[in-house]
């Protein structure tokens, strides 16, 4: 992938037309936010533009995804965002793996697929990076595009909670609120509301958690039979990865996903010391320092087995016991 500068980026969007912007497949805010930011400046600025999804979009981003009247044309230049690699597009749209123009992420381990891109693993969010490509393509900020940008950036840090928040983000997002996003509302919607769905199968997966290695790795599953049993959808479980991080003493926090029979996604959280990144790329994921992910095939007790065995290792080499 060739590297670009954000001004080489906004010179690549303005020059072309009919652009489809991808998004990683279980979209989160940020992968949301960075989406219909973007198209809704380059249709600003007169541009044919429009998010794709392999998943749905949980209905809780309808303020973001109601502004962008659905476009219809021919895609002649693919971008994606906050995405690491091509696998992530995922299934439903796996036609554009190997044709990605533009990539913008913040993904250390971005494993470069695209053409030409622009990744900076310093910034909190993809969000920060689309708000200064907006900027240099001399796109106006409106209310709307404020608030995409600032759900992006307020999800990926955990309202500001999360290591990854610089100082850089809060301006960012301070910018938005004066652009009118209503930081308010959302992270009222983002962090404080929760479905009778989502506290359900949060009660069943916190039923699950298990301790390892004196309470520094914690451990939780949610199954498909939780998600059953609670009526869960995909947007009400999202977060619950964050839950095992949040207990006193815990240094990894690790959810295990079922997806499929016998596989299993794996959300790795670390306070700060693990690099959770690293210990996902064993398996052939990744992701950031305090934020990674992974796939691993095998059943329940196999899997937690062998994440939770990486886990242990991983914590005894930060403490210099291995």
């Amino acid at each position: 992938m060739k590297i670009l500068t954000l001004n080489e980026i906004a010179a690549r969007l303005k020059e072309h037309d009919n652009i489809l912007v991808l998004m990683h497949k279980s979209p989160d805010g940020d992968a949301v936010g960075c989406a219909y930011g973007l198209c809704l400046a380059l249709r600003q600025l007169g541009k044919n533009a429009m998010p794709l999804c392999s998943d749905a979009i949980d209905k809780k981003y309808g303020y973001i995804t109601s502004k962008l009247p659905e476009q219809h044309f021919e895609p002649q230049y693919i971008v994606t965002v906050d995405i690491a690699a091509a696998h992530l597009i995922g299934e439903e749209i796996k036609q554009y793996r190997e044709c990605v123009d533009l990539c913008i992420d913040h993904h250390g381990s971005n494993t470069g697929f695209a053409k030409e891109g622009y990744v900076d693993a310093d910034s909190g969010a993809c969000a920060e990076i689309i708000a200064k490509v907006i900027e240099r393509m001399g796109a106006d900020i409106d209310s709307d595009t404020a608030n995409a940008i600032f759900t992006g950036i307020s999800t990926d840090t955990g309202c500001f909670k999360y290591s990854n928040t610089t100082s850089n983000t809060y301006r960012i997002a301070a910018d938005m609120i004066d652009k009118g996003a209503d930081g308010a509302y959302i992270n009222r919607i983002m962090f404080d509301t929760k479905s009778r769905a989502r506290l359900e199968v949060e009660r069943l997966a916190l039923e699950t958690m298990t301790f390892f290695d004196d309470g520094k790795i914690a451990v939780i599953c949610l199954t498909n039979k939780m998600r059953e049993l609670s009526k869960a959808t995909e947007g009400d479980t999202e977060g619950i990865s964050s839950l095992p991080r949040q207990i006193e003493g815990v240094k990894v926090g690790i959810t295990l996903n079922e997806k499929d029979e016998n596989q299993f996604k794996i959300s790795a959280r670390s306070t700060g010391d693990v690099d959770v990144s690293k210990l996902c790329a064993r398996f052939g994921g990744g992701g950031h320092k305090g934020a990674a992910g992974c796939l691993i095939a095998g059943t329940l007790e196999e899997v937690r087995e062998k994440i939770t065995a990486a886990a242990i290792e991983a914590v005894k080499e930060i403490s210099g016991e291995v």
